[in-house]
């Protein structure tokens, strides 16, 4: 896929979180944070959530990548 959320797991080791805080943070399930972990895609509500919880811009959390 060509979004990438490294700038989720960079801010969690940031905030000194792991993925099932974020996951228990959000309300949301194992198989979605796996999604994430594997750049796939997910639901704009999950995003949402996650920009609510850090208080940030959807650009903060994750970056599109031109496919080559």
């Amino acid at each position: 896929m060509p979004f990438s959320y490294d700038k989720l797991w960079k801010l969690l080791i940031d905030k000194k979180m792991n993925k099932t805080d974020l996951q228990k943070a959000i309300n949301t399930t194992p198989a979605t944070i796996a999604k994430l972990g594997k750049n796939e895609n997910v639901n704009m509500n999950t995003l949402a959530k996650i920009c609510k919880y850090f208080d940030c811009d959807i650009g903060d959390i994750m970056e599109f990548r031109k496919e080559e």
